[in-house]
């Protein structure tokens, strides 16, 4: 599922030679062993930003002072025997603010590069970033809008400038700059980790190159949180592949091409069903519900099965409510707009009760992570790029969005995993059995 080619090119550094695509638990397991310095490894990051980055505008800041020294302390606890799961790996913090919550990061081994670019003023579309050197480019087209928020997030780590970057999901924002700019992107799930969001749609994230990496961020986040709200009922969850005797099972999957309301391109349909029928090719994942696209309704209903083969049973395709009233009243009303929120809170109990149904039955559910391929920077159109997304900001569960191939345009396309509420870690397997670490 990792795109076969890659945007950025060989890096030399001080040191041991350290290559732009190498990986967080590689860098870190090379640091713990004494192989190559935190100091050499932030040293190659900071110099591949400067490389890169007046043409990529993927940073608002760069912290070059405070992260070599910071990259010192971390090799002088490792000296001391201090054993740092993430010991001198850079990462980038979305926006200015974000080394507000990386705490935990820190305490690992990280250390932080800079702030990445989120939109800036002059446009009413949150599918762009603005760095220092001006407007964020995709790093396949540089016509093309990265997505965002989290636009910077996402090129620095599909160009390989560093191989970590965080996040923050409310609407999609990890997920959209994930799908097209061809890295693994993951939404936790609502109110499982800090989030200084009021509405509660925002949840944090990460971007990474590598579902190993994805984990390793996972549980240094994790650690000393489960005290945070809104988790009652999930641990159940996470055991979501395996069956009464503690035994692995196949995951069971739905593909829905459209979650029965939104207006979906024919390309990034195609590409993602491709990835999820190799999916299931390979033996990752069983579909027990492959529905037809929006527009193969009609065909679909005229298939007869084979002489002598009753066709299988189905249950009714998953058709939620379209969530955009909802997630605007959510995000702009205030407590003098009760139709608004009653509109919301409507809205959003069909589709729980709906979700929590489908989970019932199966672990996983598959989309098209993005109705469209990356737009140019004249904007979006009419259509919002977080149609197949912010469904799961409304409902709170985690989901993820990992390469699924490449449009006609070369941009790459993304397939979206969503798992129940709780269930990371049934997410992180998953990815680990199909995303290649090399």
């Amino acid at each position: 599922m990792t795109p076969e080619r890659g945007p950025g090119g060989p890096s030399a550094g001080s040191g041991e030679t350290v290559d732009h695509g190498t990986h967080a638990h590689s860098l870190a397991a090379a640091v713990r062993a004494g192989r190559v310095r935190a100091v050499d490894v932030v040293a190659d990051a900071l110099e591949r930003i400067a490389r890169t980055d007046r043409s990529l505008c993927a940073f608002r800041e760069v912290w070059e002072e405070d992260a070599l020294r910071r990259a010192a302390e971390v090799d002088a606890r490792v000296a001391a025997g201090e054993r740092l799961p993430l010991a001198g790996v850079p990462f980038a913090v979305k926006g200015r603010h974000g080394l507000r919550s990386a705490g935990p990061l820190v305490a690992a081994g990280c250390v932080a590069v800079g702030a990445t670019a989120v939109p800036g003023p002059g446009t009413p579309w949150q599918t762009w970033g603005l760095g220092r050197y001006g407007r964020t480019v995709n790093p396949w087209r540089a016509d093309r809008t990265p997505g965002g928020s989290s636009a910077g997030a996402a090129v620095a780590v599909a160009a390989g400038v560093v191989p970590l970057a965080t996040g923050g999901d409310g609407a999609g924002s990890v997920r959209i700059p994930a799908a097209w700019c061809g890295v693994l992107g993951l939404k936790t799930t609502n109110g499982r980790l800090p989030s200084a969001d009021r509405t509660g749609l925002a949840a944090p994230g990460v971007l990474v190159r590598c579902a190993t990496d994805a984990r390793a961020w996972w549980t240094a986040v994790t650690v000393g949180a489960a005290g945070t709200t809104g988790m009652a009922g999930v641990a159940g969850t996470e055991a979501a592949g395996e069956g009464a005797a503690g035994k692995p099972r196949p995951l069971r999957a739905v593909w829905s091409p459209d979650l029965g309301f939104a207006d979906v391109d024919p390309e990034p349909v195609a590409v993602a069903h491709a990835a999820a029928l190799r999916l299931a090719d390979s033996g990752a994942v069983r579909i027990e519900q492959d529905l037809p696209g929006p527009r193969d309704r009609r065909a679909s209903r005229d298939r007869r099965a084979p002489r002598g083969r009753r066709p299988a049973p189905e249950s009714a395709p998953l058709r939620l409510e379209d969530p955009a009233d909802a997630w605007l009243a959510l995000r702009t009303a205030s407590g003098d707009d009760p139709l608004a929120l009653a509109l919301a809170r409507r809205i959003r109990a069909v589709n729980n009760r709906r979700l929590d149904a489908l989970f019932r039955r199966t672990d996983l559910l598959l989309t098209p992570t993005t109705p469209c391929a990356a737009h140019g920077h004249d904007g979006p159109g009419e259509r919002y790029s977080t149609a197949l997304t912010w469904s799961f900001n409304l409902s709170g569960h985690p989901a993820l969005s990992i390469p699924a191939g490449f449009g006609s345009d070369g941009c790459p396309l993304g397939l979206q995993v969503v798992a129940p509420r709780g269930g990371e870690r049934s997410l992180l397997d998953f990815a680990g059995l199909l995303h290649s670490d090399a």
